[in-house]
């Protein structure tokens, strides 16, 4: 492979990795492989810590790919928690609220998902990266700053309910670039009258790279080098 002209990787993010993470250490293992000090290596569409899943890594030249390939349609499964919620809508902080759950059905939340289908406006959650007067939101939420940010347009291709507990969902979703599954978790929690939280998600497709295309970073050595 010549990851100096440009490659494009397809990996499966470990849980507890940051994007930065596996980025960092594929330009690691490139770099002691080719005997150099530096090459390009970016990532095509972060996933938050606790998510896993298809990530597209490019290097070198082929870094030039990565705006193009952000825009590709992303599939997700998302396992959310009813009856709580969270300041960052995930398990990164500690339930703040707890909410009926006993009339929620399973008609109930398929009825309601259909409502995010389509073009839908979304405000991100504060506990992310998104830029506020040029910081980061979530280094000023973690710092007990008031923030406050505008609702963006995406579109939402699909979404299904693939298991029903009474308090605890598994969805399937396909959607646009910029879609916060975390925020997509805390809506359907007010859409049905009482809270939830994300508490597992999984990229399972970008484009028309499915997760079974992707290697484990401990394999990379094995598949790449």
């Amino acid at each position: 492979m010549d990851f100096q002209e440009g490659e494009i990787l397809y990996l499966d993010k470990p849980l507890h990795w940051t994007s930065f993470d596996l980025v960092n250490k594929i330009r690691y293992e490139i770099s002691r492989f080719l005997k150099i000090k530096k090459i390009k290596v970016g990532h095509a569409g972060t996933l938050d810590p606790l998510a896993t899943g298809v990530m597209i890594v490019c290097t070198g030249k082929a870094t030039k790919k990565i705006d193009e390939l952000q825009y590709l349609t992303k599939e997700y499964v998302a396992t959310m928690r009813l009856g709580a919620t969270t300041p960052s809508f995930d398990l990164e902080t500690e339930i703040d609220a707890v909410y009926g759950t006993s009339h929620i059905t399973k008609e109930a939340v398929e009825a309601v998902l259909q409502r995010f289908t389509g073009s839908i406006e979304q405000v991100p959650p504060v506990y992310s990266a998104v830029k506020v007067q040029g910081n980061k939101a979530y280094d000023l939420a973690r710092k007990g700053i008031a923030v406050e940010l505008k609702p963006k347009l995406l579109v939402i291709d699909e979404i299904a309910l693939l298991s029903f507990l009474p308090d605890e969902i598994k969805v399937r979703i396909v959607c646009s670039k910029g879609t916060y599954i975390r925020a997509l978790a805390r809506d359907i929690g007010i859409a049905l009258n009482s809270g939830a939280h994300l508490i597992q998600l999984q990229r399972t497709r970008i484009g028309d790279i499915t997760l079974d295309k992707c290697i484990k970073i401990a394999d990379f050595g094995q598949y790449y080098l």
